[in-house]
């Protein structure tokens, strides 16, 4: 038990000090420090650097109603068939969570080919989440001789709820943090909501704004005829069109059906134009180029609209087959305005839109000020335990202050090199630590006591009392782990973060305490040769 061998040794000190080079840059700027040194300290939270706070939610019945509007996309495509033989001539409409699919052409004796079009659509019907023998994505029956009514069920419905939360997160990072950079906790809530703290961020006007959008990108073909434009602005618009506008366009009839989507769009990115203005370039992936050059090829002189989330971006006309699937949107942005459409564009469409529940903003001062009496307190419990550990056990007491102090290095290093966030509650788990680290020395101490007081020399009763105390500190601190991972597995946002720093801190005190104190005191002994402790 008292006994080091020298590669043990070098383990420890390799330990305390690579706990150093982790720590150092939360007191120090290393820069310009070697490239395997470590330059990133702990990162501070929403409660301690300031910034915004946001619950959102997203509408089960807007998941459902939208996954319907893209099925009855693949509704018309069933039912045109191979052939004009084979077409199935239908219309379909959107009920709440109902998709109404309603032939419209019947057959010479009055009939209608229902049967053979819920067929086609019962093709289209995948299983829940992609997984082979599972449940059905929809519900289909024939509720009248010409209609097939589709919905869907309460097990899909929650998988796609759950799938729509997931890809929302995704789309939330991507348009908040589209360089990844960012120390922004995006956290799912329940069901459908999803809390997102962004520290530093000093508007929260604009985090909304960016959220709140759509995302629906598409690409339409434009009839320009002012008479159509003119019949439309009176409420007479022409079929298969509908009446859009945009602040450089004006009033334009564009197609319903879009040539490029959203999804075809690969990157994007703000830059400058050649007069060096703000503007927006993208990128568009394989399918999506050559749906472009086809497009441009098809229609040249025509005017081909950029539309995102139905107004006009820009209206550019056709002047010849456009390859590579390179396009640019200029138009009166700021560059700010241009940095943000673009992270919108490049994210994606929201699977849902956003619903904002709750807002809250930390100013960068009210952090400063926690950071300080964190500080503070942290400094007046350190003293108060190392006064009080001095006075009652002397010399061992003075060897404890030291694991301590090499206790809170090992703790910010542990949350450095796990990039954990440290937030106000997590100021409160280092400062219990403090007093808990100090268990483990208090019990091998009052054991050494016992011991000497029973006649034992000092190394007889160090090597007594670190063995006796050893099962006490274990289940001590084993609980007190179990307890924390309970608080992590089952809290959110902050008593996570309490609950990290209090895990770490079990296992540096423990270490610092058993190991670190006992190494010290062992030297210390072969050093000073002490006759008796002063406890």
């Amino acid at each position: 038990m008292l006994q080091f061998p020298p590669w043990k040794i070098g383990l420890i000190f390799l330990v305390l000090l690579w706990g150093a080079v982790l720590a150092l840059p939360n007191v120090a700027n290393m820069s310009g420090a070697p490239g395997w040194v470590p330059k990133k300290g702990v990162n501070l939270g929403l409660d301690l650097r300031g910034g915004v706070y946001l619950m959102m939610e997203i509408e089960p019945d807007e998941v459902v109603a939208n996954r319907l509007n893209v099925f009855a996309r693949d509704v018309s495509s069933a039912m045109r068939g191979a052939s004009v033989a084979e077409r199935l001539y239908n219309e379909t409409e959107i009920n709440g969570r109902t998709l109404q699919v309603k032939l419209t052409r019947p057959n010479e004796d009055g009939s209608f080919r229902t049967e053979e079009a819920l067929k086609r659509l019962q093709k289209l019907n995948g299983p829940v989440g992609g997984v082979i023998g599972g449940a059905e994505m929809y519900e289909m029956k024939i509720t009248s001789p010409d209609t097939i009514s589709i919905t869907v069920p309460a097990a899909a419905e929650e998988s796609l709820v759950k799938d729509a939360l997931g890809k929302t997160m995704t789309i939330v990072r991507r348009r908040v943090d589209p360089d990844g950079v960012s120390e922004i906790a995006i956290t799912p809530q329940g069901n459908n909501r999803i809390i997102l703290e962004a520290p530093g961020e000093p508007d929260p006007q604009r985090l909304k704004n960016l959220l709140s959008r759509d995302g629906r990108m598409t690409f339409n073909l434009v009839d320009s005829d002012p008479s159509a434009i003119d019949a439309a602005q009176r409420g007479v618009v022409k079929p298969g069109y509908r009446l859009l506008t945009g602040a450089e366009t004006g009033p334009l009839l564009v197609r319903d059906i879009p040539e490029v989507v959203g999804s075809d769009i690969a990157n994007a990115a703000q830059s400058f134009d050649q007069a060096n203005r703000p503007d927006i370039t993208f990128r568009l992936n394989g399918n999506g180029a050559r749906k472009f050059y086809e497009t441009t090829r098809n229609n040249s002189g025509k005017l081909f609209a950029i539309v995102l989330d139905d107004v006009i971006m820009s209206a550019p006309r056709i002047n010849e087959p456009i390859p590579g699937g390179n396009v640019q949107i200029t138009g009166s942005f700021t560059q700010q305005e241009a940095i943000d459409l673009a992270a919108i564009i490049e994210a994606g469409e929201m699977p849902a839109k956003l619903q904002f529940l709750d807002q809250r903003t930390v100013s960068p001062t009210l952090g400063q000020d926690s950071i300080n009496a964190g500080f503070t307190a942290a400094v007046i419990g350190l003293a108060a335990v190392a006064v009080f550990m001095v006075l009652a056990y002397g010399m061992l007491g003075l060897f404890a202050v030291l694991s301590l102090a090499c206790n809170i290095v090992l703790i910010f290093a542990g949350l450095s090199g796990i990039g954990a966030t440290l937030t106000l509650p997590g100021i409160a788990g280092i400062i219990l630590t403090i007093g808990m680290a100090v268990d483990a020395n208090v019990l091998v101490f009052e054991r050494i006591r016992e011991e000497q007081n029973d006649g034992r020399s000092p190394w007889t009763a160090t090597q007594a009392g670190y063995e006796r105390a050893l099962s006490t500190i274990m289940d001590a601190n084993i609980t007190t782990l179990i307890a924390a991972t309970i608080l992590y597995l089952l809290g959110s946002g902050p008593v996570k973060g309490f609950a990290v720093t209090l895990s770490i801190g079990i296992v540096t005190s423990v270490f610092t305490a058993y190991v670190v104190t006992r190494i010290i005191t062992v030297g210390w002994m072969k050093l000073m040769k002490p006759k008796r402790f002063n406890i």
